[in-house]
């Protein structure tokens, strides 16, 4: 038996999908639930001003990547998707999520243009 770096790489993306899917869907019940709001629109580690604020759109972007790498895995189990489909959508759905997460980062903390009159 020969080692292929395609089926090894395969199962380390189906297995990740595992933790992935419940850590962001864990994020999601502590968003929208518990209504814990230390991990919401993070910017190197500081909360914006008004974290509650931005609360629902850190839930949803968590709920909707979530559930959608859930039924992967259940597509994957069930013989429903093929490689390329599963694959496909497991990618970009971590991708589009921690581009959603950057964005809202960014929207929840404006950039501050420092006035030189102010500094001196």
């Amino acid at each position: 038996m020969q080692f292929d770096i395609g089926v090894a790489m395969t199962w380390i993306l189906f297995i990740a999908l595992f933790p992935i899917s419940f850590y962001w869907l864990r994020r999601a019940w502590r968003i929208a639930v518990k209504r814990d709001f230390s991990e919401v629109a993070l910017k190197r580690g500081q909360l914006p001003a008004n974290p509650q604020k931005f609360a629902p759109y850190a839930a949803a972007i968590n709920l909707l990547a979530g559930v959608v790498l859930v039924s992967v895995i259940f597509g994957v189990v069930a013989a429903a998707f093929d490689y390329a489909t599963w694959s496909a959508t497991a990618g970009i759905t971590i991708w589009l999520k921690l581009i959603a997460d950057f964005i809202l980062s960014r929207h929840a903390h404006p950039f501050m243009v420092k006035d030189k009159d102010k500094a001196e």
